[in-house]
């Protein structure tokens, strides 16, 4: 696994491939799926119009453990924003070099290596999405779908930074509330109107008291619109908050406040109505999670780093579906979503090293 060649790699962090480039996202899909064809994967396109297509990549099926391997293609950076590669002794920079082309990368060298050693490889299948970056609106029904299909499943978002995997992620939901109340002349009929812009800000309020630090739940009120002028009572006002937790029960106990506050009108006159949704539900740690953590501790002779993310990634969406799943798999890095992007190469031959261990184990049935 040393002195990896990261020319091949280059290639594919060259290509723009910003979650609305559809063509730089497909382009990537196409050379993933190549480098995925010659080691005997079958590949299943779901074709998409404004965004990348998706692709579902399959291995033979044999008795066994099923594995699903997860990654995505897009990125967050426009054409001509950050778009080079570049690396000295230690590190690898550029766009996707840990977010995520990186860990697809280490999924990939992994499977090549399991491949050369037993001439095939069976029951491991890898999904590459194309929208994760903006909230995998499109791909997170086809992933909850699929999830169903496998025994467990590995995401290959980067490592912690002492090669940590991840077992815990922040739900996440985006909404909105809508105010209407009643426009009328501030100075001449300051009695006539009813305000949406104080509905708003009590119903703030009320938002923002239902964050519990403790137990890792916030409701943020990110923005907030209203009004037309100092001289009218506001006759419209908007609220867009987001909703993090971490249990189901956090997000039992929060949905229905918010429902409540939407409803109950505090200034006489105003009516709201809410739109928005969950986009990534929790991934909390679970007992099957726990036995997979065990298992890989056990057959690889290895104690894996464990560790809980207030971020998300499509690791949610599989988990909620009761799959037992592990974030984290791809290399180490920092500076993601920014242009100081980086990966370490240390962590790249680890986190190779390591993976192919596990298919190893998976392919001879040892899981």
């Amino acid at each position: 696994m040393k002195n990896i060649d990261f020319n091949e790699l280059k290639q594919i962090i060259e290509i723009n491939s910003w979650t609305k480039n559809k063509e730089g996202v497909d382009r990537n899909g196409e050379i993933f799926a190549y480098w995925l064809e010659e080691i005997g994967y079958t590949l299943t396109r779901y074709p998409r119009e404004e965004i990348g297509d998706h692709l579902h990549l399959c291995s033979p099926k044999k008795e066994g453990k099923k594995l699903l391997l997860l990654g995505h293609l897009d990125t967050v950076f426009p054409p001509g924003t950050f778009e080079k590669f570049s690396e000295d002794d230690d590190w690898i920079y550029g766009p996707g070099v840990c977010d995520m082309k990186g860990g697809n990368y280490v999924a990939l060298q992994a499977l090549r290596h399991v491949h050369q050693k037993f001439g095939e490889i069976h029951n491991i299948d890898f999904l590459l999405v194309s929208d994760e970056e903006t909230g995998s609106d499109d791909s997170k029904h086809l992933s909850a779908k699929l999830a169903k299909e496998y025994d467990y499943c590995m995401v290959f978002e980067a490592a912690g930074v002492h090669d940590e995997v991840v077992i815990g992620r922040k739900g996440v939901g985006t909404f909105f509330i809508d105010i209407e109340g009643i426009a009328a002349h501030a100075g001449n009929h300051y009695d006539k109107g009813a305000d949406a812009n104080f509905e708003a800000a009590l119903k703030l309020q009320k938002l923002v008291a239902l964050t519990d630090l403790e137990k890792g739940t916030t409701v943020n009120v990110g923005k907030m619109e209203g009004g037309i002028g100092a001289n009218t009572i506001s006759p419209k006002a908007h609220l867009t908050f987001e909703l993090r937790y971490t249990t189901a029960d956090e997000r039992d106990r929060v949905l229905a406040a918010i429902n409540q506050i939407v409803t109950t009108s505090y200034v006489e006159g105003t009516k709201a109505t809410l739109s928005g949704d969950i986009q990534r539900d929790v991934m909390q740690p679970t007992p099957k999670q726990a036995e997979f953590v065990e298992k890989i501790n056990t057959l690889c002779n290895t104690t894996l780093p464990t560790e809980s993310r207030g971020g998300v990634s499509d690791a949610n969406i599989i988990a909620s579906q009761g799959t037992p799943t592990l974030d984290g798999w791809g290399p180490y890095g920092d500076g993601d979503h920014t242009k100081h992007e980086r990966a370490s190469k240390k962590s790249f031959e680890a986190r190779i090293t390591l993976v192919s261990q596990i298919f190893e184990h998976l392919i001879e049935g040892r899981f």
